[in-house]
């Protein structure tokens, strides 16, 4: 396989979308990207019932849908969903697993900036761990306003990975300590080698957010885009405590230190 950090003649744009399609091969088997439990499943469901209501045949968006872990949760809640990815092998992992789960999901190529989409043709758009990669996260945010319909929402699950707080980096410190003595191989989630590492530390030093995607941040950007009734939910307590059952103890408390959230925006 070929590392991305020995790739030219590539723009921001295309080093994200050659990274994940690199990451597709083993994203569904880390914990905090797939779904391991029912429990944590339904932990999901409540999060995304909670700002979203019931599906109800209305028609959702997810972008940046990867392979499909929070497309499946809207189809379980009733939502007409479709996914959008620019990542092809995420994409084949997205159809195998509805065909799989005998899910009628429909799954686009395409980019999260520019869907590419009828203007007011969908009443949800959803996102997970997204917006920390976007370039120009303003016109992005203009871009799911124009697709929306009047009092469509969009429900952002995401979080600021750089401003941590002193008892994240120690927990961060403790987690790497523990990989070194073979305690925490998860250590390194989200980077499966160092050439992995070191094109993400490299994306992110380079998109909009490379100083943190914090809630407030992100609030901003989405009033200027056009939306109004903003809520910031952090409380994702119930989704920490069924995802720490697949990481090791230091990972999981790491995990529940940081600044994760869900911000809900209705146009």
């Amino acid at each position: 396989m070929q590392a991305v950090s020995t790739l030219s003649n590539h723009d921001l744009r295309d080093e994200i979308k050659a990274y994940w399609s690199l990451r597709a091969e083993t994203f569904d088997t880390q914990p905090g990207h797939e779904i391991f439990s029912e429990d944590e499943r339904a932990a999901w469901h409540a999060l995304f019932r909670k700002h979203l209501g019931e599906g109800q045949g209305r028609d959702a968006l997810d972008l940046a849908c990867g392979t499909a872990v929070v497309s499946h949760i809207l189809d379980d809640l009733g939502f007409k969903v479709t996914g959008l990815d620019w990542a092809e092998p995420m994409l084949e992992r997205a159809r195998a697993k509805a065909a799989k789960r005998g899910r009628e999901i429909r799954f686009l190529m395409g980019d999260a900036e520019n869907t590419m989409e009828a203007d007011q043709s969908y009443d949800v758009i959803t996102n997970r761990h997204l917006v920390w990669t976007l370039v120009d996260p303003l016109a992005c945010f203009r871009e799911w306003h124009r697709v929306l319909r009047t009092g469509g929402r969009v429900l952002i699950v995401d979080g600021d990975f750089v401003n941590v707080s002193p008892l994240t980096r120690l927990m961060k410190r403790l987690t790497r300590w523990a990989a070194r003595i073979g305690l925490a191989r998860d250590a390194m989630h989200g980077a499966p080698n160092s050439d992995m590492a070191e094109t993400h530390n490299r994306i992110l030093s380079r998109v909009h957010f490379s100083d943190g995607a914090h809630a407030d941040a992100v609030v901003e950007l989405l009033k200027k885009a056009g939306f109004e009734k903003i809520t910031v939910d952090t409380d994702l307590a119930s989704i920490h405590r069924t995802q720490r059952k697949n990481f090791s103890f230091l990972k999981g408390l790491e995990r529940a230190t940081q600044h994760r959230y869900a911000i809900c925006a209705e146009k």
